[in-house]
């Protein structure tokens, strides 16, 4: 990690959540409900208190919400370096190639028949997939979510970027600011039934509605995870409200896509944009100002972070109030009433950072 990101992060952190990540702290005890099914060993080998084998080799499967996507490339990036790490981890990645849930829910099963040892999930619809993670508890296998979540599921860990407050108040906070606080605005979606998106723009609907009462927020428009449909939707938008001033992108899809619609309509400085992008994907919109900032996170330390917490999971380990999981991932926080592991404050990119990552 840069050491322009540590300090954003530091100066990030004194108004929002603990900052992320990981290194693994003990505890003797071990609640039931992190207990990983018992592996096979020789007479004498030290297992865990209700995991696998100490050492022994196990598999952590990520299936993310759409495969080949700079955003979830990178959590593969973060998962393959916790591979390199911690002993004994096999990390695999496999997703759809359109955010698809009936696809997704196809691999998740064939996990299942594959037998892995933990099984995380970044739910495209969490209600359909929530008895196919049962199926997965069923068969022995540990299961949690990552970057979106299935609350009303059997998982036991969601890996969370950063709270869903903490999130829809900074992309609130920065569209209205590059607003002026008044004039119409609208937010273009990616699924319809992701639960982090909708929570955030949950936060972002109330934080205008209490912060900002000048702005008023249009119907949420939904393109998937297409960001050509996004920039259709926006231009669409803004050919059908003259007047409209400002426009969220929710997801690593859309927040390109409506800025792109920004400069091809000839408006940047009279419509702005912000969303949740990966930084190399904003760089060029951040440079000409048809973007005024864009929400995110390490996405690598989230992978990472994905891969840990299985880990953990499988070994029977019982995650701590306050996680130190690597060098660059330090103060998770993990949250045992609800079952989340925060990463840590988002962040706003901008011209002069987002240079200073590479995806």
């Amino acid at each position: 990690m840069s050491k322009v990101f540590k300090s954003l992060i530091a100066a990030a952190a004194a108004s929002t959540l603990l900052f992320a990540s990981a290194c693994t702290t003990r505890n003797a005890e071990t609640p039931e409900d992190t207990a990983a099914p018992a592996t096979s060993a020789a007479a004498g080998d030290e297992t865990t208190a209700a995991g696998g084998e100490e050492g022994a080799e196990f598999t952590v499967a990520f299936v993310p919400k759409i495969q080949g996507i700079p955003y979830f490339e990178a959590m593969n990036t973060g998962g393959k370096a916790a591979e390199a790490d911690i002993p004994g981890l096999t990390w695999e990645y496999q997703g759809p190639t359109t955010a698809d849930p009936a696809a997704q829910a196809d691999i998740v099963r064939s996990m299942i028949q594959k037998k892995v040892d933990v099984l995380i999930v970044a739910p495209n619809d969490p209600d359909s997939l929530a008895p196919i993670l049962q199926e997965a508890k069923d068969a022995g296998i540990k299961v949690g979510t990552s970057d979106t979540d299935a609350p009303n599921s059997v998982r036991e860990v969601f890996v969370e970027q950063a709270t869903g407050q903490g999130i829809g108040e900074y992309t609130a906070d920065t569209l209205a600011a590059a607003m002026g606080e008044a004039g119409k605005a609208v937010i273009v979606s990616c699924g319809e039934t992701a639960e982090n998106l909708n929570s955030w723009i949950k936060i972002e609907e109330e934080t205008f509605k209490t912060k900002y009462p000048e702005i008023e927020l249009l119907p949420t428009v939904y393109a998937g995870e297409d960001q050509n449909r996004a920039a259709q939707m926006a231009t669409d938008l803004m050919n059908a409200n003259p007047d409209l001033k400002g426009i969220i992108g929710q997801c690593t899809t859309s927040a390109p896509g409506v800025a792109q619609a920004v400069r091809d309509a000839g408006k940047i400085g009279e419509v702005f944009t912000v969303g949740v992008g990966t930084p190399q994907a904003m760089l060029p919109y951040l440079e000409d100002g048809s973007s005024s900032g864009s929400i995110l996170w390490d996405v690598e330390n989230l992978g990472y972070l994905t891969a840990w917490a299985g880990a953990q999971l499988f070994q029977g380990k019982p995650f701590e109030a306050v996680n130190q999981v690597s060098d660059d991932i330090k103060d998770v926080e993990f949250r045992e009433d609800t079952k989340e592991l925060i990463l840590g404050p988002p962040l706003v990119l901008t011209k002069d950072n987002a240079g200073q990552f590479d995806y």
